[in-house]
């Protein structure tokens, strides 16, 4: 049987062999054929538009009670863009962290002003950790 699953927005086309109740029972043992995804045949428009804008990088996270920006992913601060007291505006790139040779922008989930920046350029920064805190 041919199946087309999606994942992450991409089609791939697999091939299911469905056991009968008591082929399972007989041979239990019996290895799984290998199988690879194969992509399925899509067209270009369709694929390309389930794909995250280029620079886009995942939504900002908040950082608990503390009115603040956390980051989404463990990485090294390559450049911090605002200082404290600088006024930003929702969406306004904060910094930026590099992860696995990806440069991952992370912006202002609000407008505010900068209590505090709490990394600096070269600090290796956790999943989660605070990164910026809000008057």
């Amino acid at each position: 049987m041919k199946l087309k699953i999606t994942v992450h927005g991409v089609p791939y086309e697999v091939d299911v062999e469905v056991l009968d109740a008591s082929d399972e029972m007989t041979n239990p043992a019996a290895p799984l054929p290998a199988m690879a995804p194969t992509p399925a045949a899509a067209p270009a428009a369709a694929a390309s538009a389930a794909l995250p804008r280029p620079g886009a990088g995942p939504a900002p996270v908040a950082a608990g009670d503390t009115g603040g920006v956390a980051s989404p992913i463990a990485g090294t601060v390559l450049q911090v863009k605002v200082k404290p007291g600088d006024t930003v505006t929702s969406g306004q790139a904060l910094l930026v962290i590099e992860a696995m040779k990806m440069e991952t922008a992370i912006s202002a989930p609000k407008a505010g002003t900068v209590k505090a920046v709490l990394v600096a350029a070269g600090d290796s920064v956790r999943e989660t950790q605070t990164l910026i805190e809000f008057a």
